[in-house]
């Protein structure tokens, strides 16, 4: 028994042993890996001189934004393998032309939009002006694709020649769209939508309380879209150089027009001189070889991508620096990840850049909708106290700065608005559901004891009591009256005259500035020329630095490894949405689809404490 006993142990011991070194030599081997990789990484020779008579190739992926979303590390892995990112970051783009309008190993310019999921009005116009500014240099600019869409076109429409496939076209369909309304419905599943709100423009909530636009809305709507839609059709006219009115009258008689070329739309974008020529992706290659060069082989043009092409021009280091703080998405009380503002998160970014003694000047580069205006409130606040340090803000705004993105906007040396930004929407609502009918249907009942009326009365199971709702609208009329009293402040004007155009109406960037809401009209470049010369920099003394969130020590590793592999990438990623619980109890009560919309009332009734006011727009271009 004893020799049983000695020889299982053996065997045990022997296997833990053999079991122990092999995880150790795994273990070793990867790290052994990770060192050889990040010796290679920082070791390796840089990349050969781009040839003469090379391609800057921009295929365009995915929406353009102001920042990345998902994490630094996923997209650096991404890129390192060799997959491409399904957005495109806006700052890398303008870069990247201007640099290719300087290199004199670039010939020309190729943009490909197949991949392009499209961008704001004033997105649009940074990347127009930046191909502008290419063949300003003398870099011819050529654009292809398969079929162009709206936003597309206008990009391309600035390039010296644009191509399309035999078998594609141009879409130009205008600008505007119809929203569901909810009233009829919520009240057949006895669902509540408590929307309190000051402005009579501020329509936000509208379509969970309304069966139909209000007069304000269309009248706001109509005044915003058809500026916007006029901007479109003059920007691609005087592009394309075509008389005034041609795609409004080309959109009209489309069925007509159509019809005359057998519903050949390649062939009708031809005729009306939307595009030069068109070719299929091999006569295209064929072409751009013959007017620029092949490659080694003698098969392929001569090109470099976007994201090589950052990482061979590297930003030059300076002592000077004008920081860039990007306010992009929804506004909301605490921490927020890049691609949404928080009121703590996107103050601590700022008070950063006050604190660094490099950053000479600040830009705000605000697009967003807005939401909790408390949160606005303390983004302004250190925009405030950055400006009493003696460091000049600029506020640069791109497709939306309206709402809480009007109010962080308020305390700045000088706001500078995209002709198409949407802005202004000064005003104020508060909007939360009530279930308490809902629950009854289905046999559900609430009860207990209160030692005032007010304990517990913003609970959605419970019918909302007038006092509560009393009380949230004298919240909502006080900020409202502090928004436009510090909007009447920062653009030097009386309560009354931002009252009467504020009320929660939104304008594009030239009538905000017909209206005294900014005080001129121009891109990102000029908000950042602005800062450096209100801090008095020297030309060629600076360089711009955006102050974001930085990354944990892995992704900090992994973003140093893809950087060498030319790689620029930033911090990102998306939360998850608020009202889970309630939102699951909207499913059981209402059919598919409309629980999508009630989960929007939640998530911004959850932007801030139950009631609590917000500035927020529902305004985007459709």
């Amino acid at each position: 028994m004893s020799r049983l006993f000695s020889a299982l142990r053996h065997v045990v011991t022997g296997t833990w042993r053999a079991l122990d070194f092999t995880r150790r030599a795994i273990l070793n081997g990867l790290l052994l890996l990770v060192i050889l990789a990040v010796a290679w990484a920082i070791l390796r020779p840089g990349p050969a001189p781009l040839a003469p008579m090379t391609t800057f190739v921009l295929d365009l992926k995915g929406p353009v934004r102001e920042q990345f979303s998902g994490s630094a590390r996923d997209n650096a892995l991404r890129q390192a393998r060799g997959q491409d990112l399904s957005q495109t970051r806006l700052r890398d783009v303008l870069y990247a032309l201007d640099a290719a309008g300087r290199d004199p190993a670039i010939a020309r310019v190729l943009v490909l939009t197949d991949d392009f999921a499209g961008a704001g009005p004033a997105t649009l116009n940074e990347l127009a002006a930046a191909l502008t500014r290419v063949r300003a240099a003398g870099k011819p600019v050529w654009a292809w694709a398969q079929e162009y869409t709206q936003a597309s076109y206008f990009v391309a429409a600035h390039a010296d020649q644009v191509y399309v496939d035999p078998m594609g076209g141009v879409q130009i369909e205008g600008y505007g769209g119809h929203r569901t309304y909810f009233r009829e419905a919520f009240d057949r599943f006895g669902i509540s939508a408590h929307v309190l709100r000051a402005g009579a423009f501020k329509s936000a909530g509208e379509t969970w309380v309304a069966s139909g636009p209000s007069p304000e809305t269309l009248q706001a709507e109509r005044t915003v879209l058809d500026a916007i839609w006029g901007l479109y059709t003059g920007g691609v006219e005087a592009a394309r150089k075509l008389p005034p009115g041609t795609l409004a009258a080309l959109v009209e008689a489309l069925p007509e027009r159509l019809a005359q070329v057998k519903g050949d739309s390649a062939a009708l974008a031809l005729q009306h001189k939307l595009v030069d020529a068109l070719k299929t992706r091999s006569e295209m290659q064929a072409l751009l070889i013959a007017a620029g060069a092949a490659d080694e082989e003698g098969k392929r043009l001569r090109q470099v991508g976007l994201g090589e092409y950052l990482g061979r021009n590297p930003a030059q280091r300076r002592d000077a620096v004008v920081g860039v703080v990007v306010a992009e998405g929804g506004i909301r009380d605490g921490d927020a990840p890049p691609g949404a503002i928080g009121g703590d998160s996107t103050a601590a970014l700022i008070k950063r850049a006050r604190e660094n003694e490099r950053i000479k000047a600040l830009v705000l580069r605000v697009d967003s909708p807005g939401g909790s205006a408390f949160a606005s409130e303390l983004v302004r606040r250190e925009l405030a106290l950055t400006r009493a340090a003696g460091k000049p803000v600029v506020v640069s705004m791109g497709d939306l700065a309206a709402s809480g993105g009007y109010w962080i906007s308020m305390a700045a040396d000088e706001v500078i608005a995209d002709p198409a930004t949407i802005t202004g929407s000064i005003g104020v609502i508060t909007m939360f559901p009530g279930f308490s009918e809902a629950m009854g249907k289905v046999g559900l009942r609430t009860g207990g004891y209160s030692t005032t009326w007010l304990a517990g009365a913003a609970d959605p199971t419970r019918p909302l009591d007038p006092r509560l709702a009393q009380v949230i609208q004298a919240g909502v009329d006080r900020t409202y009256a502090d928004f436009t009293a510090k909007a009447a402040a920062a653009r030097k004007r009386t309560q009354p005259e931002i009252d009467a155009v504020a009320q929660g109406r939104i304008w594009t960037g030239a009538q905000a500035k017909e209206n005294g809401l900014v005080d001129r009209l121009g891109s990102f470049n000029d908000a950042v020329a602005a800062a450096a010369r209100l801090a008095k920099l020297a030309e060629g003394s600076w360089q711009l630095g955006f102050i974001e969130v930085e990354p944990g020590r892995l992704d900090q590793l992994v973003l140093m490894l893809a950087s060498r592999l030319g790689v620029s990438l930033d911090a990102a990623s998306e939360a998850g949405g608020e009202g889970a619980e309630l939102l699951a109890l909207a499913r059981t009560l209402l059919p598919p689809g409309l629980e999508g919309e009630l989960g929007g009332l939640l998530r911004h009734a959850a932007a801030g404490r139950p009631g609590a006011p917000l500035a927020h727009c529902l305004c985007g271009v459709p």
